[in-house]
């Protein structure tokens, strides 16, 4: 795990920078220098950009993880790269076509209740045509085990970019529309700097050779581009949906509860990184040990970490939506969903490491497509009842049938669970904890209240993570940074 905790606390560094400046744009920038209207807009587009996102890159951010360690000779390797950077141009020109000769008819589809969204569809391709090849170039880097550098412009770049130009719109430099259309170029510019590393880790050396695994590859890259997408298919689409039978302003207080809530995820995208390829290595090699080994220790060590981020945002909520314009407020039932179903998501550890890079990935292709079906009925049938909170709980019913699957499928066809009975104590602490702290306020202004909340939380629980020994890698970080004894 040495790599692994190296790089993924590197990456949860960044990551938590890239959350924190988010948080300063969402909470703040956004909700009082854009209108609601123009705010639920940008979430609309970046949403449904993110959805197209995994098809742009026609499933090679996955294709090149699984495949690279295979190839064992320079030519066949190169040629094997070549057909990476190649391949979603397949897509990409079809897409960019059917956009320019279907404009109206597309516009007038995404517009029919909200006709702000009808001259903003040019701007949803070009995000997603970014946003897939950026994700093949931090691939191309992930495979050199280079993952820092990769995560900083994921979670980071663009953040600051966006904030910098709401500063601009509060300043009169630029108004909403030229705004929107700088954010585009953010995500653009993005792609073109990860480009740029990737190929100085490792120049491409174009090669058209015969790959033998072709069939093979092209195979994976079709199917996973739907399994691929789930993830983000479950909290996208139902900002798409959103907009589609509500006013678009309520898609920004549906966004700003979304993104207190994905917070928790932050450990988990940072460690994923690295266990990407880490996966598919002991995958190749059928090291079953190591993989178990990983498959437990990554588990109980993200619930632990997304354990504390979960406690830290339920039991500061109420606080925090005082600070922050009242409307939102209407946002506390999806932070309590979403942020259960994200806690849920770190048990599952390496889960999706695992299936993307075994041989069952078709299984995968399978949830996706069910998984798909069900949350679009699900917000068909709760939108309409609940509005946001409808879109909560479809989502939340639909992460808890999926990762239920997942871990269902790996244990048939591994012989393995993620959790352990130290899963169990730390599920128990955490329970312990809300009913212990949720209904205690200090008499104070929130932002004071929420920082000696935090660190009264903070510090019993991680006490209490150190004096129960539930994970040997977590406590070794904690002899040799914090003076716990």
């Amino acid at each position: 795990m040495g790599i692994v905790v190296k790089q993924s606390f590197k990456n949860t560094i960044s990551t938590y920078l890239g959350f924190g400046i988010g948080a300063i744009n969402t909470l703040f920038l956004y909700t009082n220098f854009i209108t609601d209207e123009y705010y639920g807009l940008i979430a609309f587009v970046l949403s449904t950009a993110n959805i197209m996102m995994p098809l742009m890159a026609f499933g090679v951010h996955n294709t090149l993880i699984k495949f690279y360690s295979t190839f064992k000779t320079k030519n066949s390797l190169n040629s094997f790269l070549t057909l990476m950077l190649i391949l979603p141009m397949f897509v990409v020109v079809p897409v960019a076509l059917i956009g320019y000769f279907g404009y109206d008819v597309i516009s007038d589809l995404l517009s029919q209740r909200n006709g702000i969204v009808k001259d903003y569809v040019w701007h949803i391709i070009i995000a997603a045509i970014s946003m897939g090849y950026f994700e093949v170039f931090f691939a191309w880097a992930k495979t050199q085990m280079q993952t820092v550098f990769g995560n900083f412009m994921k979670e980071v770049f663009h953040r600051i970019g966006i904030m910098l130009l709401l500063f601009c719109v509060y300043l009169g430099y630029l108004n909403v529309h030229e705004f929107i259309n700088a954010i585009i170029i953010v995500y653009v510019l993005r792609m073109v700097i990860m480009k740029l590393y990737a190929f100085i880790i490792r120049w491409p050396v174009l090669k058209f050779n015969r790959i033998e695994s072709f069939r093979a590859i092209i195979k994976y890259s079709s199917l996973i581009i739907l399994a691929g997408s789930v993830a983000t298919l479950i909290l996208d689409i139902d900002k798409f949906m959103l907009g589609q039978y509500i006013d678009i302003e309520e898609v920004a207080y549906y966004s700003v509860a979304i993104y207190i809530a994905s917070v928790i995820s932050v450990p988990q995208r940072s460690m994923h990184q690295i266990l990407m390829p880490i996966t598919a290595n002991y995958l190749n090699e059928k090291n079953k040990v190591a993989l178990k080994d990983l498959y437990q220790r990554s588990s109980l060590s993200l619930f632990i970490i997304s354990g504390l981020i979960f406690l830290l945002i339920v039991l500061n909520i109420n606080q925090l939506y005082l600070i922050i314009p009242e409307e939102f407020s209407y946002g506390l039932t999806v932070v309590f969903l979403i942020s259960l179903a994200k806690l849920y998501d770190t048990l599952l550890g390496n889960n999706n490491a695992i299936l993307f890079n075994s041989d069952y990935y078709r299984v995968v292709l399978l949830f996706g497509v069910l998984l798909t079906v069900l949350i679009v009925i699900l917000n068909m049938v709760f939108i309409p009842l609940l509005g946001i909170d409808g879109a909560a709980v479809a989502t939340f019913i639909a992460i808890f049938i999926y990762n239920t699957a997942k871990i269902y499928f790996v244990n048939r066809k591994f012989k393995m669970l993620p959790f352990t009975k130290d899963s169990l104590k730390v599920g128990i602490l955490i329970l312990v904890s809300v009913a212990v702290f949720y209904f205690w306020e200090f008499p104070f202004h929130p932002i004071v209240n929420i920082a000696f909340k935090s660190l009264l939380i903070g510090c019993v629980y991680v006490f209490a993570v150190y004096k129960m020994n539930v994970s040997k890698d977590i406590s070794g970080i904690l002899k040799k940074y914090l003076p716990i004894k």
